[in-house]
């Protein structure tokens, strides 16, 4: 939504700081510059010479940001600044125009000159602290009075008075200039952007949407539950927020200042129809009501309210023995298994038994055959 209007140019025309040695002067219009990111920023200094020395014998003179083996770098031959560096002179004034400022731009800038006699030079030191930032624009609200809004564009960089500001309705363009009138209680978003930056536009500022009641739990609510009611309302700034209760009269009982109505242990004589507001800068809105019906424990809902809790804890406990039973009896048929299968082994283990048993049998045969005979 950036508008196409051209870059914004930060002229530099306050108290001028000077640095001179030996005649040789440098005046800086300002030492400390503030730009956002995507303007062009223009720096100025004049620069003043002993007597005897003329113009034309000034052999070169430029900005610079960087040195090299001890030398000055002309800003003009720097590719990170190609295209967008113009360095004019007229007279005894200097001007710098960067375009398109990058954060990367940020650094202090020298002016330096150089006379057609070997070793004869100056620059003047310290320079122009330059610092490139986002816009980062946010639009302030101020109540001109009971009627009207001032919204007033800010930026986190200290600009120039030439600064200018488009402004938007609801991401419409409505008119350029550093400050807004609007209605008081308008449902309209506001935002600004300044003019020849290449940063976003503000957020927008807009006056509270109408609330919305949430209430937690959603259940049936019995006396004794704790209940929570939430109000939300879409808003820029943050709303504030004010809790009601219709009590039959002509202005409703203000309950609380907060963003939730919380009840401990609600009753049944907190039952009626609430309602919130929220607020800012911008306006008010008021949420619907709602009702909350909070039923009276009486005796047979007691009694309901024990048995099933009762029922549940038995549950819980026949649940617990039948596990704790199904372990046992698993680990007396682990402990069991081994013993048979041992025995089993040994009698394999000793095939004389069978031996012996053979023995046994014919032993016994003889008597047999005596007592039938």
């Amino acid at each position: 939504m950036s508008p196409s209007a051209g870059g914004l140019v930060v002229f530099l025309l306050s108290v001028q700081v000077i640095q001179s040695q030996n005649g040789w002067r440098v005046d800086y219009f300002k030492t400390d510059v503030c730009a956002a990111k995507g303007s062009t920023v223009n720096i100025i200094c004049d620069i003043t010479h002993p007597p005897g020395i003329y113009y034309y014998d000034i052999k070169d003179r430029f900005w610079f940001t960087k040195e090299k083996d001890g030398e000055p770098v002309d800003l003009r031959t720097d590719s990170e600044y190609s295209g967008r560096v113009t360095d004019r002179c007229y007279s005894k004034t200097c001007y710098l125009i960067i375009r398109d400022v990058r954060e990367s731009d940020s650094a202090e800038y020298k002016f330096t000159f150089m006379t057609n006699k070997p070793g004869e030079k100056y620059t003047g030191s310290p320079g122009v602290t330059l610092s490139v930032t986002d816009s980062g624009l946010q639009v302030q609200v101020r109540r001109s009075d009971s009627t009207w809004l001032e919204l007033t564009c800010h930026s986190s960089c200290v600009l120039s008075d030439r600064a200018e500001y488009v402004w938007y309705k609801n991401e419409e363009n409505i008119e350029t200039g550093s400050s807004l009138l609007v209605s008081s209680g308008s449902t309209d978003r506001y935002s600004c952007y300044l003019i020849g930056s290449s940063g976003e536009d503000s957020p927008a500022v807009y006056g509270p949407q109408r609330p919305s009641v949430s209430v937690s739990p959603s259940a049936e609510m019995l006396e004794g539950d704790s209940v929570t009611l939430t109000c939300s309302a879409d808003a820029n700034p943050a709303a504030s927020y004010t809790w009601y209760k219709e009590d039959g009269t002509s202005d409703p009982r203000l309950l609380s200042e907060e963003p939730q109505l919380v009840f401990s242990s609600i009753q049944s004589s907190d039952s009626g129809n609430y309602s919130c507001t929220a607020e800012n800068q911008l306006g008010r809105k008021t949420s619907d009501f709602i009702s909350i019906d909070v039923k009276s424990v009486g005796r047979t809902t007691r009694i309901i309210h024990i048995t099933r809790w009762t029922l549940v804890s038995v549950m819980l406990i026949l649940l617990l023995v039948f596990c704790l039973w199904t372990r046992k009896k698993k680990a007396v048929s682990s402990t069991t298994e081994p013993h048979e299968s041992r025995e089993a082994v040994e009698m394999d283990l000793h095939p004389e038994y069978e031996d012996l048993s053979d023995m046994a049998a014919q032993r016994e045969d003889p008597e047999e055959q005596e007592d039938q005979v």
